[in-house]
């Protein structure tokens, strides 16, 4: 269809050159019906091929867009939380938005734009040469000059483009940090700062624009003089044909048009030229992301465990997440199936980076852990989850009800069966108060919700997804009241019986009663021990311990 269109579109003035010369030279009005018919069908045929080309590739566009987000987004998906910790989330959010947008423009838009006026452009240069080449040398001798200028241009658009989309990023980046970090900004009366600093990215989206509209102006505004300045030579060599009689009055006329239209796709160009170069760099940035294979992804052939007993151990166990900068070093931790390990410890002793290993959302840097002797880098991912499940310290919930968090959207577990687990986390109490209970609206991150209500909810989820797996509570408890850190412990008092699980905590009056407890400090486990056994120690248990109740 495009072909055909372009090819069409080459016909009118062929017809107005036969006209002229033929009945209008020759006064015959009835013999000029037969060009006027198919003048008109002409263009009559050119707008239907142009309907449905048009329709036909937006089309087709929009599926190939939808494809490439589920494939970018399921991509993203995919990657291991160091991607994350790199990434800032307004970068993320630019890939899938701005950057497809480009790409929607320019496969639904400037595609048909370009490939039209590429062959409409090859179509009349060689009409021209088979009419009459010295018109077409003279009606193509300012397109040299096009050509260089767009080329020139082309390349300052181009930087400008992939400035500009940066600055897109670092804009959605710093907007989407402030409103999730507003708490703070308010509590620390850091607006004015926030104001300026906002202003000075607001200033270079505003500039990075004005760039690219002055480039795009000044390139216009040439190739609109060297298309006037193409003209003025064509009348002035083309009338001197007509008076030598090396060309007539139709050809010209022809030859007018056909000039006319070869300016007008370069034009066209032009004006799709900062679209281009824009979902060009966008493209470029989205590809380099699809390259980025994530650290961690499961073996080619996975083991299968013949049972599951939940016994751990770390093995000389090296970890940093900086190079240079070791977290765990050398560590070795036997823990038993069944059995219910605490880690204590001072901030940055290692103790979240024990279960961030464990559920391997990293991987060791020496060493290895193993689960029923079998090494977590053998076990698939899918497998590695339902074994280790994690409740953070920091919970998150989603834009939903109350019951499809706890779910995680998952219609098909019975009602029943997260009444249990909500009562068993001690999340029932709190939920059967609120407004429609379980069918109660949360705000994206549960924001109407305490940070202990989150710790509840989160570990209700824990309980209710994966009931026999290895239970790690990363400081799941550090943000509740005294009365529902009761609740819980005769809660998970009956919930961890049997089951293995290793309780991360900074308040030791949640881990009293464990089966063993294991004193970290400096990436390395220095004491363990019951809790009476820690005490007669005298050491840096006691210490944590003394100067926790001291302080209490």
């Amino acid at each position: 269809m495009l072909l055909g269109m372009s090819l069409l579109s080459l016909l009118p003035p062929f017809l107005i050159q036969q006209a002229v010369d033929g009945p209008i030279t020759t006064g015959d009005l009835e013999g000029l019906w037969p060009y006027a018919a198919l003048y008109i069908a002409s263009l009559v045929v050119v707008f239907v091929l142009r309907f449905l080309q048009t329709y036909l590739l937006q089309t087709v566009g929009q599926n190939a867009l939808v494809n490439l987000r589920q494939t970018l987004f399921e991509h993203i998906l995919k990657q291991d939380m160091r991607f994350f910790t790199m990434s800032p989330v307004g970068q993320l959010v630019a890939r899938l938005s701005n950057d497809i947008e480009s790409l929607t423009e320019l496969l639904s838009t400037s595609i048909v734009v370009v490939i039209t006026n590429l062959i409409t452009l090859l179509g009349i240069v060689i009409v021209m040469f088979v009419l009459n080449w010295r018109l077409a040398v003279i009606a193509l001798m300012v397109l040299p000059l096009i050509v260089i200028v767009t080329a020139y241009f082309r390349g300052l658009i181009r930087a400008s483009s992939t400035r500009y989309h940066s600055v897109v990023g670092d804009y959605l980046a710093f907007i989407n940090e402030h409103f999730n970090g507003m708490l703070v900004v308010q509590l620390f009366g850091r607006q004015s700062v926030s104001r300026a600093d906002f202003d000075t990215i607001n200033r270079r989206y505003r500039d990075v624009h004005m760039e690219m509209r002055d480039q795009y102006t000044v390139y216009a505004a040439i190739l609109q003089v060297l298309t006037s300045v193409g003209l003025a030579v064509l009348l002035f060599g083309g009338g001197t044909g007509v008076l030598a009689e090396w060309a007539s009055l139709g050809m010209l006329i022809a030859f007018i048009q056909y000039s006319r239209r070869t300016f007008e796709p370069i034009q066209q160009l032009a004006e799709q030229f900062s679209q281009i170069q824009t979902a060009l760099s966008a493209g470029e940035r989205i590809a380099k992301m699809l390259q980025t294979e994530p650290s961690i992804h499961s073996p080619a052939k996975p083991v299968k465990p013949h049972s599951f007993q939940g016994a751990v151990r770390f093995d000389h166990v090296t970890f940093s997440y900086e190079p240079g900068t070791i977290v765990l070093n050398d560590l070795s931790i036997e823990v038993r199936a069944g059995e219910r390990i605490a880690i204590v410890g001072a901030t940055g002793a290692g103790k979240t980076s024990l279960a961030g290993l464990l559920g391997r959302f990293y991987d060791v840097d020496s060493g290895g852990i193993y689960i029923d002797g079998v090494d977590v880098r053998q076990l698939s991912l899918a497998d590695l989850r339902r074994y280790v499940t994690v409740v953070p310290q920091n919970p998150f919930c989603f834009n939903g009800t109350v019951a499809d968090n706890l779910r995680l959207f998952d219609a098909d577990i019975p009602f029943e069966a997260m009444q249990i687990a909500a009562q068993t986390a001690c999340a029932a109490p709190f939920i059967e108060k609120l407004p429609g209970t379980y069918e109660y609206q949360l705000l994206p991150g549960g924001a109407n919700l305490s940070h202990g209500q989150r710790q509840l909810i989160a570990l209700a989820r824990a309980l209710l997804h994966n009931p026999q797996s290895i239970l790690i509570l990363d400081e799941a408890t550090s943000n509740i009241d005294t009365e529902t850190e009761i609740l819980i412990q005769q809660g998970l008092d009956h919930v961890l019986k049997g089951r293995t699980s290793i309780v991360i905590a900074h308040r030791l009056s949640t881990i009293r009663y464990s089966d063993r407890i294991l004193v970290m400090q400096l990436g390395q486990v220095v004491e363990q021990g019951t809790h009476d056994e820690l005490m007669l120690l005298n050491g840096l248990y006691r210490e944590l311990h003394d100067r926790q109740f001291a302080d209490e």
